[in-house]
């Protein structure tokens, strides 16, 4: 195993995530490839556009790239190869992504939600119902 792509998102539990693939990555001598998907949120509110002459696009990556450069500080730099951040859908752009960059395995969080997203599919469930690799869901301790 050499490389592991790690989906990151904007969730109190994304450090925990990290943590865990760190110390995989650690244990097996391999890069991480930080992945945030970024979306347009639904209820945008309207004065977003008057708030800054930024393109909306521009904006939500430079935040996207901002949040994954914090999370990174908290693992060796020799440790992480690159981090990417993409407009998608969240499962999509993993599974895309895993697949373009040839990585290994892609370790990704469980929001470990139950009922309704049971039904219609957490964005790890999807991530591991579609990929064509190996995943690894961290779970949080309980």
């Amino acid at each position: 195993m050499k490389r592991i792509l790690v989906a990151l998102d904007s969730s109190p539990r994304a450090p925990m995530v990290l943590e865990a693939a760190a110390r995989l990555a650690e244990l097996v001598g391999a890069k991480l490839l930080l992945f945030r998907a970024v979306t347009v949120p639904p209820d945008l509110p309207d004065d977003i556009f008057t708030v800054t002459d930024l393109r909306l696009e521009e904006l939500l990556l430079g935040n996207a790239r901002g949040d994954l450069a914090n999370l990174a500080k908290q693992v060796p730099a020799d440790r992480i190869e690159k981090s990417i951040t993409t407009f998608a859908t969240a499962w999509d752009g993993i599974c895309r992504t895993a697949r373009d960059e040839n990585v290994d395995l892609i370790v990704i969080g469980s929001h470990g939600y139950a009922g309704l997203d049971r039904l219609l599919g957490t964005t790890a469930s999807k991530v591991v119902n579609h990929a064509d690799r190996n995943v690894l869901v961290v779970r949080a301790a309980v």
